[in-house]
């Protein structure tokens, strides 16, 4: 979760730099999310793409730090950019929800300040109403400033004249255009550099 909240704090410098506000919250496991409110104005391929574009963003910024390779074999030890949480009727757990596990941990809203200090812990199911009670939403003001995405797609636009497409869809998604193999590098007989 370090590392995830890590990876995320460099993500708000970019945010910052692009003039829109983001909203983390803790997954209710190891992971952050962070939720960008946008105009609904672009079709999901736009979004996903724009979702890839910052997640490779963040990535050129800190390699070490940050992935957004999907295949597990691939990726190392950096923090995965899951791009895939942008995927068509895909859901996610929502702010407040209750994870299925022994304590309900909750999804829990957080600020940017105190985000490095938490321990996803600390949040289920008897101490989240209490502290909502005390310090009140850090989400509340989510919907305020809805932002134009158009940045990110310059970004995508400039990934792809680099040679960086689209990247694989969930295995229930149906294939899409331009969609890379979805197929393990090690299980991919065409693959040129496949080691044996």
């Amino acid at each position: 979760f370090a590392d995830a909240a890590q990876a995320a704090g460099e993500l708000r410098a970019v945010l910052d730099e692009l003039g829109v506000a983001g909203w983390p919250k803790t997954s209710g496991g190891r992971g952050v999310h962070v939720y960008l409110r946008i105009q609904p104005r672009w079709t999901f391929v736009q979004v996903r793409r724009a979702t890839i574009a910052l997640g490779r963003e963040l990535e050129r910024r800190r390699p070490e730090l940050v992935t957004t390779s999907w295949w597990k074999e691939e990726r190392g030890s950096p923090v995965f950019v899951d791009y895939n949480q942008m995927s068509r009727d895909h859901t996610i757990a929502c702010a407040y929800s209750l994870r299925a596990n022994a304590r309900a941990t909750v999804s829990t809203p957080v600020t940017w300040d105190e985000l490095p200090d938490v321990d996803p812990a600390d949040f289920d199911l008897a101490t989240v109403p209490a502290r909502l009670a005390a310090q009140g939403d850090p989400h509340a003001g989510v919907d305020d400033e809805p932002w134009d995405i158009t940045p990110l797609l310059d970004w995508a636009d400039r990934d792809a004249v680099a040679g960086q497409g689209d990247l694989p869809y969930p295995p229930d998604h149906p294939k899409m255009p331009g969609e890379p193999k979805r197929v393990q590098p090690s299980r991919d007989r065409d693959r040129a550099d496949r080691t044996r």
